[in-house]
């Protein structure tokens, strides 16, 4: 049994538009042979006669119909592909800068980058991972097209912040922690843990933000690696403090219990220049970003009920 070709197929379109064979191919440059080869070939793929030979003419029989309307499906997405290999030739490759602070890393970034270049796959989007007070210089510098960043922070004039996400926080502890069990937890019991933070300096980490200035947390080890921290973590010499942001990245073997406190939040936005025209590659990206951060959200919620279940 012969298959179904597109050629063939385009040829039992035309010659069902037309109603002729021999119009067909007037229309199509082919001769009349060709086409009634052609037309047979494709009986042959059916398995039963796809016109009715009249005098004048000929017309569709009941399988014919199926066959055509199957082949304008096929034939537009053939037309469709062509459409967007000629949109792709044309369109210059591109560049976006990228700039984030390091615990959007995690996840939040490299989701949005992998969306976005799944639909730009000629632009390439070198990253950079800083402080936010350095990524808001670059933007205002033109160093950066886009730069995720932590607020509260005061943009720089022709700089505007697009909030992203309140990102609730988390602290990470061992499994054997008697916190480990517990859902949330308030930031009174938390003043006297022993910490693992990535500074020295309570002002440069995410501590304190539910309890007063007058706290000095016991801090046990320094260190600014997350591997490390959570190395710490696992074997029991202290607790950190965790964003949302990255709870998806974090191993389930170490617990995450929710800080309840309504100030145990950080804000999440996304900086540009609006003094620069439209870039619907800016927006595209932008876009990603606000998926990737409502996803974010939804799997630690779903991480949170699901251990509470199990526990």
């Amino acid at each position: 049994m012969s298959d179904f070709t597109v050629l063939g197929l385009r040829v039992v379109r035309e010659a069902a538009r037309q109603g002729s064979f021999s119009m067909a191919a007037e229309r199509l440059g082919y001769t009349q042979s060709a086409v009634s080869r052609q037309i047979a070939l494709m009986e042959q793929a059916a398995g039963q006669a796809l016109f009715e030979r009249q005098a004048r003419g000929v017309r569709l029989t009941e399988a014919g119909r199926t066959v055509v309307r199957r082949a304008e499906a096929v034939l537009g997405e053939l037309l469709a592909i062509r459409q967007d290999l000629r949109d792709v030739g044309a369109r210059p490759a591109g560049r976006l800068r990228v700039g984030s602070f390091s615990t959007a890393m995690a996840a939040l970034v490299p989701r949005a980058i992998a969306a976005f270049t799944g639909r730009e796959p000629r632009t390439r989007v070198p990253i950079r991972e800083d402080a936010s007070a350095g990524l808001l210089l670059s933007v205002v510098r033109g160093r950066l097209d886009v730069a995720v960043v932590t607020p509260p922070l005061q943009p720089p004039a022709g700089v505007e912040l697009i909030p992203l996400l309140d990102d609730p926080l988390f602290v990470a502890v061992a499994p054997g922690h008697p916190l480990a069990g517990r859902a949330s937890v308030t930031g009174a019991r938390l003043r006297d843990e022993r910490w693992i933070t990535g500074s020295s300096q309570r002002d440069a980490t995410l501590l304190g933000a539910w309890t007063d200035a007058s706290w000095q947390p016991d801090i046990a080890f320094v260190a600014r690696d997350w591997v490390a921290k959570l190395g710490l973590v696992s074997a029991g010499l202290g607790i950190t403090v965790v964003p949302g942001l990255a709870v998806p990245a974090i191993p389930p073997t170490i617990a995450i219990v929710r800080i309840d406190h309504p100030a145990a939040v950080r804000a999440t936005a996304v900086a540009h220049r609006d003094d620069i025209p439209h870039d619907h590659r800016r927006q595209m990206f932008i876009d990603a970003l606000r998926d990737s951060a409502a996803d974010l959200s939804a799997e630690v919620r779903h991480r949170l009920r699901a251990r509470g279940a199990a526990g």
